[in-house]
């Protein structure tokens, strides 16, 4: 069986995390989509927005499509499914059955399986013709699948589904890995270290330690949480409850219930809290963001202008990749930071992308692509990552699909 994952029209609703990133490789509960796929061990492709799909080429390689046989039956898999032990074991459970069938939710195509000979979509297919490939291929005469999945609508559902998902994900991941437990319910992989005088509540879930991972002296660990390869937790922070950490990350202050993705720094003291944060972002010393409102009500979110409840009384700020803060930067509850945006004083509304927001001091200006280059070769020598023609072309990209970000946000931008 062949195996396709496709992003689809809705991912737009998903920024400004997906901005620049595939969707298939947002981290919730210590996972991405593609991990769990490449678990399948069959032929793998993805149909992502067309201004990713250099990137694909290059950071995704196995999923160029190459090996796929059309004789074969195709399973298409929705990027936004949640990321979790359960999906994977449900998608198992679909191939192993190898039904034709449709699994939709409302007007979604969350999972489908198309016979053998079926056709294929095309090499460049774009996600707006999806749906006209799906009609096409026969999606309207499949039968319904009695199977189950969970979507991320919104940047906030990571926070919800890492809540959810993280627990059974590590236990896949220490019964699955090399992992020696150093201590009651902290599994560490080969060079993993713990500082001393480090305390430890294990009671609700396990602390994971991957490989080279570091916790300074006097730090609290609460699991369930897992410290990605290279990461290093500054001596006397707090790290609890529900926390996926990425690979080559600098984390300090405390942290609670909340997913930071790869090459990520929040090395001072503050608070980070039911948030999420992409990738290359930086924190400034004292900066803290709210995760609950004074009323203590469910939290509503403001996305691209439009506002959606998210039935959660717990919920921090959205970053998008690259974006900074300054020190002392105080982040109001649901907000969301645009990527490539660098934020001071208070932050008490949504930030559009490429802006330096500064609203405390009535100043809101346009941040130009070449300054976010200059800024990303920096970084990434820093982190020994070589900055490649791709990369350089994917932040011109970001700009120019969110101009209609810093129209809406009805400020007075200027260069």
């Amino acid at each position: 069986m062949n195996v396709i994952v496709f992003e689809d029209a809705r991912v737009s609703n998903l920024y400004p995390i997906t901005i620049g990133r595939t969707t298939y490789a947002i981290t919730c509960g210590g996972y991405r989509l593609v991990d769990w796929l490449r678990k399948l061990e069959l032929p793998l492709r993805g149909i992502v927005r067309p201004h990713l799909q250099g990137i694909q080429r290059v950071d995704f390689e196995d999923l160029d499509g190459g090996k796929h046989d059309p004789q074969q039956p195709t399973l298409f898999v929705n990027a936004r499914i949640v990321p979790s032990r359960s999906t994977f074991r449900e998608l198992g459970r679909l191939i192993k059955q190898g039904q034709p069938g449709i699994v939709r939710d409302q007007d979604s195509i969350v999972a489908a399986i198309f016979p053998s000979k079926a056709p294929h979509p095309p090499s460049q297919v774009s996600v707006d013709e999806l749906e006209d490939f799906f009609n096409y291929a026969g999606a309207t005469t499949l039968s319904p699948l009695d199977a189950k999945f969970k979507l991320i609508e919104y940047p906030h559902d990571i926070v919800r589904y890492n809540l959810e998902c993280i627990s059974e994900n590590l236990e896949y991941r220490i019964a699955h890995g090399n992992f020696t437990e150093i201590a009651d319910g902290i599994f560490a992989a080969k060079g993993a270290k713990l500082g001393d005088y480090v305390t430890h509540n294990s009671k609700h879930g396990p602390i994971v330690l991957e490989e080279d991972a570091n916790v300074g002296a006097y730090c609290y660990l609460e699991g369930p949480c897992l410290l990605g390869r290279k990461a290093r937790v500054i001596e006397h922070s707090a790290i609890k409850d529900a926390v996926s950490i990425g690979h080559t990350t600098k984390i300090g202050g405390e942290v609670e219930a909340s997913v930071i993705e790869p090459y990520t720094n929040k090395q001072h003291y503050g608070f980070l809290g039911h948030s999420y944060l992409g990738s290359w972002i930086n924190l400034g010393a004292g900066t803290c963001n709210s995760d609950l409102k004074n009323t203590y009500g469910k939290v509503k979110m403001e996305y691209r202008g439009e506002k959606i409840s998210t039935g959660m009384q717990f919920v921090g700020c959205m970053m998008g990749d690259y974006a900074k803060s300054a020190i002392n930067t105080g982040i109001f509850t649901g907000k969301t930071i645009g990527t490539c945006s660098m934020v001071y004083g208070f932050v008490t509304t949504n930030v559009p992308s490429f802006v330096n927001y500064a609203r405390l001091f009535g100043q809101v200006t346009e941040l130009p692509p070449e300054v976010m280059i200059a800024t990303q070769q920096r970084m990434f020598v820093r982190r020994d990552v070589t900055q490649r023609p791709c990369d350089a072309q994917l932040l011109h990209d970001m700009y120019d699909l969110t101009r209609d970000e810093r129209q809406l946000a009805g400020e007075p931008l200027s260069l």
